[in-house]
């Protein structure tokens, strides 16, 4: 598998519930020799934006299933979630990238129905602005 291509699976992979460090993998990649940095920022950023989508489809989809004793989640955890959202807007939206609380925020985002074209601005500025920020402190401290 090529660096890019691992980028890109490690980007999904980190904006799931799995916990995984795309960030060291873009630093890592991103002072290499020849690397092509925009590059390496757009599939980072393409990666972990395609994961947050993967959360707020789940997050859209599966509630037909939250009455089952095997749902993951339960009503008052989903309600106590959704008051905090409401509370801090959906423009919070553009911190999905933060570790612990990104990823359930972006499944509550498609759990309350959040416009997705907006979910997806909001959300890919946030990861990639994230990712400039990456690529440009690893070439800062080890370029």
């Amino acid at each position: 598998m090529t660096g890019y291509a691992s980028l890109f699976v490690t980007a999904l992979l980190a904006a799931t519930l799995i916990p995984i460090s795309s960030e060291a993998v873009l630093a890592a990649l991103s002072v290499a020799e020849g690397a092509d940095v925009a590059l390496l920022i757009a599939i980072a950023s393409l990666g972990n934006t395609l994961g947050s989508v993967i959360n707020w489809l789940l997050g859209r989809y599966c509630l037909h299933w939250q009455g089952r004793r095997w749902f993951p989640v339960k009503k008052e955890t989903l309600d106590r979630a959704a008051v905090r959202f409401d509370r801090y807007g959906k423009w919070s939206l553009l911190f999905a990238w933060l570790p612990i609380v990104g990823d359930p925020l972006t499944f509550i985002a498609g759990v309350l129905r959040v416009n997705f074209w907006f979910f997806l601005a909001l959300v890919g500025a946030g990861k990639t602005v994230r990712y400039v920020a990456v690529a440009a402190f690893a070439d800062g401290v080890f370029g």
